[in-house]
């Protein structure tokens, strides 16, 4: 080996690194640097959503299980009322819409539009948490509360727990609406607003296998 070929830099003729002679100084994505921070906040947060879906199995294994306990009292099919929960599907649908064009108004750094499209997510998901309040509400008047079985226990938990996530969800919608609004559209920023989409459209797949599992098979029981 001589000198010169001590001092000339290391060629990859087959582009293993895709680097075209920068060696280990090429960084990025298939280059030998990290991968980008924004794919490493997703994919953390897919991991998250993933153990928040786990929790979501048990509850409905545990309602599929205590669905026929009803102690004598009510069953789905004496209770539900498919044409509001039709309302609450169709506003969450609606709003997880609104929700993507709201990340296509974040991807082109069009905040009018972004204003827009989450003040209308925000209002179709207050009208779900409306509505199911509303229920729930009904149900306890008519004494069919969380104490009446283990069907409307295992019904309010499982329920329950996907409104009260729908919850924190329209308050961290407002945390970002302010943190856009207040300074823009961050790289740091627009990774948060990532975790929440993604939390958003979790939730939405969450209520079809619900409205499907509790109230159509429940009311058609």
């Amino acid at each position: 080996m001589t000198t010169a070929d001590i001092a000339a830099p290391r060629q990859d003729p087959y582009h293993i690194g895709h680097g075209h002679g920068h060696g280990s100084l090429a960084r990025g994505h298939g280059e030998g640097g990290p991968a980008p921070k924004r794919i490493i906040v997703g994919y953390g947060f897919w991991i998250f959503l993933l153990s928040d879906i786990v929790m979501f199995s048990a509850f409905f294994a545990a309602f599929a299980v205590l669905q026929g306990e009803t102690a004598g009292g009510p069953s789905g099919k004496d209770l539900f009322d498919l044409r509001i929960t039709a309302i609450e599907t169709g506003c969450l649908l609606i709003s997880s819409f609104m929700c993507g064009m709201a990340s296509l108004a974040a991807e082109a750094r069009r905040a009018l539009w972004f204003h827009a499209a989450m003040a209308a997510t925000f209002v179709f998901g207050a009208a779900f948490i409306y509505l199911e309040v509303r229920e729930f509400w009904v149900l306890v008047e008519q004494g069919a509360g969380p104490t009446r079985s283990a069907f409307l226990s295992a019904f309010f938990t499982l329920v329950g727990c996907h409104g009260l996530h729908v919850t924190a969800g329209l308050l961290w919608l407002l945390t970002m609406m302010a943190q856009i609004f207040a300074k823009g559209f961050r790289p740091d920023i627009l990774r948060r607003y990532l975790c929440f989409s993604l939390f958003w459209h979790a939730l939405d797949i969450i209520w079809v296998a619900l409205f499907t599992v509790v109230y159509l098979m429940g009311a058609g029981a």
